[in-house]
């Protein structure tokens, strides 16, 4: 994000309106052009949340927002922040790792359940159930001679008036409302054609009351009457949208289950006692208990006590991560056995957890720049539908002329009625954002967080990827790989005496030589290393001590030299080797002699080499990027599959930015994946960045995607549901739109039946979300 961009939108606001009355694409459109029409103001609607997120220059107020959606036709309501940031800026970065998902709270999970499509579908029930009750017997008594009694004609009329009316009241109110202002949406449509069969077929009663007197009468063949087809098309089209609005609560589904999962309550001290408090009156620097099977919560850091946590909500991994003093903790995350105290160092709508629903929810409410052809064509479908059954009606018409008589008007009436039915556009406005709503909330579930629709695009046409090595491809930790002794030593006995000094210091080489030594111990029964007496150190040089009456040295060459111990020429050229070949080697002595030396690296991430082989599979070329030198990258290269000619080493944070460029000026499109400060700038110049959320926040502010686990394979995985959403798109839209082709030309050949036309509109609309429904099993 350019600087320009970050003061633009730190002089403005970003607020989210629920919209009421939007049925369609053509609805979409309207409101974003009118919106659209203020000065600074930029909206983003979305069909099947029936919201919008609209961005708003300090200038212009909310009423003023909602007042031009309800000069469009629809009523518009301000919704009260979920997590309140939407003032951007430098100090708080959209979309860092902490931005994600559900404040911590009890308010929380009741505004997660409060959804427009739960309440669409309780107000759709009973003008369905009456429809649906009225339209089988007005069906029966038009269709089949033998259930026919006398004037049948006017109970038909009479059963079918309330469907006409009031069931499919919805659709004439939008229609008015959008009338009243110059416009036509599907709804227009829809009332047009179930008012213009009812219409016609109380004209002909009208004109001649005993049509229907005896029996023997058919309605379809000589009567002219279609109430059976304006109860019918109602009660299709009812449904319809009926079980759109459940499936979109479905697709929904995993949004509002992540935003339910922040803890309700914690545990805190203060004043030397313990107290339950809502976790949403937690404060930054509160310490709270977590007992055994509690989710934490807040983001902290554990102060006392060891456990294991269940972090699968955001990391997708369900297996739990061990934590002591000192460990990072992630609020809503289950504490699975021993007591923790954390200290709470982000709380509220700053927390990972509520981070994460923010991303979401900006993804689920951002346009797709696929979905823009969709605008494009739904602004002027309605007007064009209109036109082609008026020339349908007339054509029809025309091709009997002269004689045209009551049976050609029929047939002109019903092949324009059916234009109308089978034109409506309501598949072509729910085939991108639905399917965007099944991905992203998918991806929440996951652990991958898409940052906006565009990103989904990016994805299909990325051909190569960098991967930084420390951090995303190892663990960025080191650890013991080898052990080298010379003289009278044992292997064992040098990793024994150079633990047992080294445990006393804090230095991670340090660390990782006494962790290999104590896992070493026979039986590792946690009896712990040896007592060392007369520590002492010295920064970037080692350490010394005495274990076991024994004076034991371990560190650099310098730092032997300096207490007075030569390796002869064989042990120099041995650490010279271990050297080259990439390790971080450690000498250790014992009583003025050299006895050996330790070998350390930093170790792969255990399925490294298998996403990388995955990433390969995808088409992407993998190359990799470090600042390391040569021997170290060339190693991790081959341990991971990478070709020698794919490597970078040595690369400064600066020169990163540089790789990244020159290989897109080489005509490659590039994907990034790191996640530490030094990555954030070529996070930022990448087509596609890809942030482990592991790593620091101003490199997941950088990049596109973000994956909250530690595993390469995360990446992958990423990129694979990106591209399987983006098909998904793909396929919604053909089908939206082969659905139209096909359908009216069909229709207006006279070769479809009203009734039928409005069965295949409805379930069009059914499988678009259905198809977009399937990426709910994506990854199981």
């Amino acid at each position: 994000m350019s600087s320009e961009q970050l003061l633009d939108q730190a002089r403005s606001r970003v607020i989210d309106l629920d919209i009421e009355g939007m049925t369609c694409a053509s609805c979409v459109n309207r409101v974003e052009r009118k919106l659209g029409k203020l000065d600074g103001v930029e909206a983003s609607v979305n069909l099947p949340l029936e919201s919008a997120r609209v961005s708003v220059p300090a200038d212009i107020s909310d009423e003023q927002i909602t007042a031009t959606v309800a000069a469009a036709g629809y009523k518009a309501t301000v919704r009260p922040p979920r997590f309140p940031d939407t003032v951007i800026g430098p100090a708080e970065p959209v979309g860092a790792r902490t931005d994600a998902g559900a404040e911590t709270g009890p308010a929380v999970g009741a505004e997660a359940g409060d959804h427009p499509a739960s309440n669409a579908a309780a107000k759709l029930r009973p003008r369905l159930v009456v429809a649906a009750v009225l339209t089988v017997p007005v069906f029966a008594i038009s269709m089949i001679p033998a259930l026919r009694f006398p004037d049948w004609g006017w109970v038909a009329a009479a059963l079918a008036l309330p469907v006409v009316a009031w069931a499919a009241w919805p659709f004439h109110r939008a229609a008015a409302i959008n009338a009243r202002h110059l416009a036509s949406t599907m709804d227009t449509l829809v009332s047009i054609g179930v008012i213009a069969a009812y219409a016609f077929s109380l004209g002909q009663l009208l004109a001649d009351p005993s049509m229907t007197a005896h029996p023997a009468a058919e309605g379809m063949g000589s009567g002219g009457l279609y109430f059976e087809v304006a109860s019918v098309v109602t009660t299709f089209l009812l449904l319809g949208r009926y079980l759109e609005a459940t499936a979109k609560l479905k697709a929904g589904d995993a949004l509002r289950a992540l935003l339910s999962l922040g803890a309700k309550d914690a545990t805190v001290l203060r004043n030397g006692g313990e107290q339950k408090i809502p976790a949403g009156q937690l404060m930054a620097g509160d310490v709270i208990v977590v007992r055994p099977g509690e989710k934490i919560g807040a983001d902290g850091v554990v102060l006392d006590g060891s456990s294991a946590v269940d972090a699968s909500l955001v990391t997708g991994e369900s297996v739990p991560v061990e934590v002591g003093p000192g460990s990072q903790v992630t609020g809503a995350t289950i504490n699975t056995s021993g007591r923790l105290l954390v200290r709470a160092t982000r709380v509220g709508s700053e927390t990972t957890l509520a981070q994460m629903g923010r991303l979401v929810s900006a993804a689920q409410t951002g346009k797709a720049p696929i979905a823009r052809l969709a605008d494009r064509i739904s602004a002027v479908f309605v007007p064009v539908v209109l036109v082609i059954a008026a020339l349908t009606f007339g054509a029809w018409l025309l091709a009997a002329a002269p004689a045209v008589g009551p049976d050609e008007v029929r047939a002109a009436f019903t092949a324009a009625v059916a234009v109308l039915v089978i034109a409506c556009p309501c598949a072509l406005g729910l085939a991108t954002p639905v399917g965007l709503l099944a991905g992203t909330g998918r991806g929440a579930q996951l652990g991958i967080l898409i940052k906006g629709p565009q990103v989904l695009e990016d994805t299909r046409t990325v051909d190569t990827i960098l991967l930084d090595k420390t951090g995303t491809v190892t663990t960025g930790r080191l650890a013991v790989d080898g052990v080298q002794s010379f003289g009278a030593y044992t292997e064992a006995e040098v990793l024994n005496l150079a633990g047992a000094v080294e445990n006393a210091s804090e230095h991670p080489i340090a660390r990782a030589i006494a962790a290999a030594a104590l896992a070493a111990e026979p039986g590792h029964d946690g009896a712990g290393l040896a007592a060392v007496a007369g520590f002492r150190s010295a920064p970037g040089g080692g350490v010394l001590g005495t274990v076991e009456g024994r004076l034991v040295a371990a560190g650099r060459t310098g730092w032997l030299l300096e207490n007075g111990i030569v390796p002869d020429p064989a042990q120099q050229e041995a650490l010279g080797a271990a050297e080259d070949s990439g390790a971080t080697a450690i000498w250790v002595a014992v009583d003025g002699e050299t006895a050996g030396i330790i070998r350390l690296r930093d170790t792969l991430k255990p399925g490294s080499r298998a996403a990388v082989d995955r990433l390969r599979r995808l088409g992407l070329r993998p190359l990799l990027l470090t600042g390391d030198n040569a021997a170290v990258a060339a190693q991790v290269a081959a341990a991971v599959g990478i070709h020698p000619d794919d490597v970078l080493a040595g690369v400064l944070p600066e020169g990163k930015v540089e790789a990244v460029k020159r290989l897109q000026a080489a005509g490659a499109t590039v994907a990034m994946a790191g996640d530490g400060v030094n990555d954030a700038a070529a996070l930022a110049q990448a087509d596609l960045g890809v942030a482990m959320g592991s790593g620091a926040d101003v490199a997941i502010e950088a990049a596109d995607l973000t994956v909250m686990g530690n595993d390469l394979g995360h990446v992958a995985q990423a990129i694979e549901l990106s591209r399987r959403t983006l098909a998904t798109i793909k396929a919604n839209l053909f089908w939206a739109f082969f659905y139209n082709a096909v359908g009216i030309p069909v229709a207006a050949l006279g070769l479809l039946n009203p009734m039928i036309a409005g069965a295949a509109m409805a379930a069009s609309s059914v499988l678009v979300v259905a198809n977009s429904l399937r990426l709910r099993s994506f990854g199981r």
